[in-house]
């Protein structure tokens, strides 16, 4: 049984809340204003539901002394600010007045089953945790302190329902630690539906994650299921949630808060139960505050968050990683096992791999398939070289000057020699690891396909999953 604290001044609204957590078993405690509230041990309660507005002063002033205690703001002032200012000062939800007594009920079960969560997210102790899951179980290949620290938080969070985000650089392995989640949640034997964000054009997308009915927009000539209520019971992970239009982060906030979803052009709206684990390579926080991304839908994804590391911050677990790819490589293509000669180790380790795993992988598959022996050398790689090998020579040396651009009497002739192909290069391979082929075609002034068509012509590959 949870105890729960009731702060709510108007009689009838507190009254129903008592009585409806009453009849859910849950213990009730009530207060009818800010100063009757702090009179009590709020670290006492397992939760705590409070009024936005209230005598004395706002329920958010409840927070700071509920310590780890969550909070669930009411409010009948159902602006999209207030409620986000809410969250910003430590609400753990918000329900607006008047509110369903389902949907009240169904965020207390949430809340009270993401409170672990919760305080795994700001416990960095790994003696409180729970044993690392053995590799073989997850997916996962990591040796070093912060992935071991990311195994025990998998194994702690993955059996709640908790919203999970995942945080991390292309290529990491965003989409095996979603998995590592399923796998080890209640919900394993229900499907796990993955989506990219960025690989489904913005026209489509919400009819791809919530389906549309017939003759809802042209070509919609039958009913069709969304993502979402094909994950419904399981899993769905939104991979690149960061390139999501607003539009459909506004519905897909309603299926975090609501538990419903409402196809393309139907009035109907139906209930879905999905534990959501989304994934980014992007600052949702710092795209919220440019007005890129929802502020109210980034609090409520950020119930627990799960920071991959780069493959250059994993020290030895580079070697480990790239046995296991090589040895897996040899099956898939039904050669004889190899090894890594000491060069080819050093490479390895010594190598930033700015493309991270997916780098890696792709590397060992192709010294699989060039090499002539049982031993695989550096030069097989292909990592030896530095990424500057797409510049033209000019463009090389110009970059070497501390004003390349600045005519003198040295550079004035070599100047005519620069071309707009140099500077395309250039730019491309300074910005393409931090920007979307969307923002690198806007900041070039081009359209995407020229942009698409340009790369072609130049020879530069586009990284594998980029978008």
């Amino acid at each position: 049984m949870s105890h729960i604290l009731v702060v709510e001044d108007e009689a009838i609204i507190r009254n129903a809340v008592r009585r409806l957590l009453l009849r859910h078993q849950h213990e009730v405690t009530e207060a009818d204003s800010v100063d009757a509230a702090k009179a009590l041990d709020l670290t006492s309660y397992d939760m705590i539901i409070s009024d936005l507005r209230l005598p004395g002063g706002h329920g958010t002033d409840l927070i700071e002394l509920a310590g780890k205690v969550p909070v669930l703001i009411m409010t009948s002032y159902a602006s999209l600010r207030s409620a986000v200012d809410a969250m910003k000062l430590g609400a753990v939800d918000y329900i607006a007045k008047p509110f369903d007594h389902d949907e009240m009920i169904e965020a207390v079960k949430r809340i009270l089953a993401n409170r672990e969560a919760n305080e795994t997210n700001s416990n960095t102790d790994a003696e409180e945790l729970p044993a690392p899951v053995p590799s073989s179980e997850t997916g996962i290949i990591g040796s070093c302190e912060p992935m071991q620290l990311l195994f025990r938080k998998i194994a702690k969070v993955a059996p709640t329902d908790a919203t999970v985000l995942i945080q991390g650089e292309s290529g990491t392995g965003k989409e095996l630690v979603a998995k590592a989640i399923h796998n080890q949640s209640r919900r394993a034997n229900k499907p796990l539906i993955s989506v990219n964000c960025a690989a489904i054009p913005e026209t489509l997308i919400e009819s791809e994650l919530f389906g549309h009915e017939k003759g809802a927009f042209t070509g919609a000539t039958a009913q069709r299921q969304g993502l979402v209520e094909a994950a419904d019971g399981g899993t769905l992970f939104l991979d690149e949630i960061g390139e999501l239009p607003l539009e459909a982060q506004a519905r897909l906030l309603r299926v975090l808060q609501e538990g419903e979803i409402r196809r393309v052009g139907s009035v109907q709206s139906q209930k879905v139960n999905v534990r959501l684990v989304a994934a980014t390579h992007r600052n949702l926080k710092e795209l919220s505050s440019q007005g890129e991304f929802r502020e109210d839908l980034y609090y409520r994804l950020n119930v627990m968050e799960l920071h991959l590391p780069p493959l250059r911050d994993r020290g030895e677990d580079v070697i480990e990683i790239a046995t296991t790819m090589l040895a897996r490589a040899c099956e898939k293509m039904a050669q004889a096992p190899m090894h890594f000669n000491a060069d080819a180790l050093k490479a390895v380790r010594d190598y930033h791999w700015p493309g991270n795993v997916r780098e890696l992988e792709n590397a060992v598959e192709r010294s699989v398939i060039l090499a002539e022996s049982d031993e695989v050398a550096p030069d097989l790689l292909g990592i030896e070289v530095s990424p500057d090998r797409y510049l033209s020579e000019t463009m090389r040396n110009n970059l070497i000057e501390n004003n390349p651009y600045q005519p003198t009497e040295q550079n004035e002739e070599q100047q005519g020699d620069l071309s707009l192909d140099d500077y395309f290069v250039h730019f491309v391979l300074e910005n393409e690891a931090a920007m979307t082929e969307t923002e690198l075609a806007k900041k070039l002034g081009i359209s995407r396909k020229s942009l698409w068509e340009r790369r072609n012509r130049l020879g530069i590959p586009r990284k594998k999953g980029g978008r």
